[in-house]
């Protein structure tokens, strides 16, 4: 209680909670990338960076910002060892597309909210093929694209639901906060 009330832990409180959904990126992708696989690889990693820039654009669109997607692309690019570029600029369309109908993805509940952030996941995972298509002259195989963006769907209800318990223990529903 004391450290609450000092002068500067205010601030300091709100620029931990500004920094949470950028952390929450970065934990995905860690997490997603380990190189450990309980299934012996026959299928991909799902794109767990992506669930927190869909959930906070939608919740707290201060707090996920364009840079934020950007950093969380970059991590991903690192960590899954692809080409330089290649889901920042992937992650970064999909912030904009979801920024631009945020009413609309806003406004899904339920198993619609699921297919909604299967859209989102279907336009990262499709700028990510193309983006492949046009750097190497060819089209890739679309299995494993396509088996990607079912993990990444399949995952999606649990990391959602952790970025939310998150979100309410952390950071909270009021974007005068920031």
């Amino acid at each position: 209680m004391a450290a609450l009330e000092r002068p500067g832990s205010s601030a300091a409180l709100r620029i931990f909670g500004a920094l949470v959904p950028l952390f929450c990126g970065l934990l995905g992708v860690f997490i997603a990338n380990i190189p450990v696989s309980i299934l012996g690889e026959a299928v991909p990693p799902p794109l767990l960076g992506l669930v927190p820039i869909y959930f906070w654009c939608l919740v707290r669109p201060d707090l996920m910002t364009p840079a934020a997607a950007l950093t969380i692309g970059i991590a991903e690019d690192i960590a899954s060892g692809g080409p330089p570029g290649l889901w920042t600029l992937a992650f970064v369309l999909t912030y904009a597309l979801v920024a631009r109908q945020r009413d609309s993805f806003a406004g899904l509940s339920g198993l619609v909210a699921v297919v909604g952030f299967g859209a989102a996941a279907s336009i990262t995972c499709a700028s990510a093929y193309f983006t492949i298509a046009a750097l190497y002259w060819h089209f890739p195989p679309l299995a494993p694209i396509l088996s990607e963006l079912a993990m990444t769907v399949l995952f999606y209800v649990p990391t959602v639901y952790v970025a939310g318990m998150i979100h309410h223990r952390l950071v909270g529903a009021s974007r005068s906060d920031i």
